[in-house]
């Protein structure tokens, strides 16, 4: 058995004296698993760095062995992602909410992209954490947890959508909440794409994300929790936030 892809290297761990272990996202074979001889090498460990895009070819005599990789660097995202602490913390979130969050060998193109998309930004810490935030919303889009904000669940508007159901993530108006509303999540406008996005913006909406991650995602994936890396890049875009309003 054996293919060949592009994928992002997600994480990566010694195998014996000088191989590793690599994890990547790839575009066709979903988050895939192999083993890189030669991968804990002054040669090699510099170029498997997380966030890394890497062109791929996989060989095992079955379907289902772990399988060995010979890898080519395509681009390093290191210098990037060591720019900064929000960088950082942004790189760790991805990967590790990758990780918990997607079966193996389970192909997720979109995702694939989307992921590729947001990572090319890692140092432009204006844009991330509104771009992140659209890529966690679409993380629980392909695990099957998507939100769907377009219309009221209970009237089936269009207009006054303030709130969302925690059971289902639909928009619920104010109208169709009537007596349920203190049970229902907020529903922050940037989540339907309306607003500046600013980073008080982004908090409110990572805050009903989160709730999905937590609540939906995390049951489904055997009750693990969500990776502490989310709740570490939150912090920093709060206390970013806070000290902005204190220069106001």
């Amino acid at each position: 058995m054996d293919w060949r892809d592009q994928g992002i290297l997600l994480s990566t761990r010694r195998h014996g004296e000088s191989s590793a272990i690599i994890d990547v996202l790839t575009e066709h074979h979903g988050r895939h698993a192999g083993v890189v001889r030669g991968g804990a090498s002054r040669k090699l460990a510099p170029v498997l760095q997380p966030g890394a895009q890497l062109d791929v070819a996989w060989r095992a005599r079955l379907e289902d062995h772990i399988g060995a990789f010979t890898v080519e660097p395509l681009r390093s995202r290191s210098a990037q992602a060591m720019g900064g602490r929000m960088a950082l913390a942004g790189l760790n979130a991805v990967v590790s909410l990758v990780m918990f969050s997607l079966p193996e060998r389970d192909p997720v193109p979109l995702l694939y992209h989307k992921t590729t998309q947001l990572l090319d930004l890692l140092g432009q810490d204006d844009l991330w954490p509104l771009a992140y935030l659209r890529w966690e919303k679409n993380l629980l889009e392909v695990t099957g947890f998507a939100l769907d904000l377009d219309r009221c669940a209970v009237t089936g508007g269009q207009d006054d959508l303030r709130y969302v159901s925690p059971k289902t993530g639909r928009a619920v108006s104010g109208a169709g909440a009537g007596e349920w509303a203190a049970r229902l999540l907020p529903l922050p406008p940037i989540l339907r794409g309306q607003g500046p996005g600013t980073d008080e913006d982004v908090l409110a909406a990572l805050e009903v994300t989160g709730y999905f991650l937590q609540h939906k995602l995390a049951p489904a994936m055997g009750h693990r929790p969500v990776p502490d890396a989310r709740h570490r890049f939150m912090t920093l875009v709060q206390h970013r936030h806070a000290a902005n309003g204190k220069t106001q």
